[in-house]
C-alpha cells in the first residue's frame, strides 16, 4: 500500500510536467520575405527564357597548345520548368576522335548528359549536376567548371574556361521551343 501510495504521488507530480512538453507550438517563427523579382534580368526570368527546346548551331573545343575542334554534327538541349537539362550532341567519326583525343567524354559519337542546373545571376554562370557523374573531373566539359552564358536574342551561348581563365569550350544553341 506505501508502495502504491508513493508511485501515485509520483505519477501526479510528473504529470503536468509531461503535458506541458507536449505543447503545440512552433520553435522557430516563419521568416516573412519580400516579393519575388520576376522582371527582367531576375533569376526568375532567366530560368523562364531557358525552358525550352535548344538546337546546337556551333561547337568548339580549344585544347591548351592545339588547334580548335569544330564539330560537325548536331545537338540539342532541353530545360524544364524544374532545371532539368538533357542535351544530347552527336558527332561524325572525324570529329568523335578529335573530341575524344581533347579530353572529352565521347561514346559512341554522342556526347550526352542528364540532371539539373543552378542559375547564377551575378556571375552569369549555369552550373551542372548531372546524374552519375562526380562533381570533380577533367577534360574541357568536367562538371566542376561552370558554364559562362550569353544571350543575344533567341541565340544561348555556353562557354567554359580552364583554371587559367582560357576557354575550352563554346557551345551556341539556338531556341526552337
Amino acid at each position: 500500500m506505501v508502495l502504491r501510495s508513493a508511485l501515485t504521488r509520483v505519477l501526479l507530480a510528473t504529470v503536468p510536467f509531461w503535458i506541458s512538453a507536449c505543447a503545440a507550438a512552433p520553435i522557430n517563427k516563419p521568416i516573412k520575405g519580400g516579393p519575388v523579382d520576376t522582371g527582367a534580368g531576375s533569376l526568375t526570368a532567366a530560368r523562364k527564357f531557358l525552358e525550352g527546346r535548344w538546337s546546337l548551331e556551333s561547337f568548339e573545343v580549344h585544347p591548351p597548345g592545339k588547334a580548335v575542334v569544330a564539330l560537325k554534327g548536331m545537338g540539342t538541349l532541353t530545360y524544364d520548368d524544374f532545371g532539368n537539362l538533357r542535351m544530347e550532341i552527336r558527332a561524325d567519326q572525324a570529329a568523335s576522335d578529335q573530341l575524344r583525343a581533347a579530353g572529352v567524354d565521347i561514346r559512341d559519337g554522342t556526347i550526352s548528359s542528364d540532371g539539373r542546373t543552378a542559375v547564377d545571376m551575378e556571375n552569369r554562370t549555369l552550373t551542372y549536376s548531372i546524374e552519375g557523374q562526380p562533381a570533380a573531373g577533367t577534360g574541357p566539359l568536367a562538371m566542376n567548371r561552370p558554364r559562362y552564358w550569353q544571350v543575344e536574342g533567341n541565340l544561348l551561348t555556353l562557354t567554359t574556361k580552364d583554371d587559367a581563365g582560357n576557354v575550352t569550350t563554346v557551345g551556341r544553341w539556338r531556341k526552337t521551343q
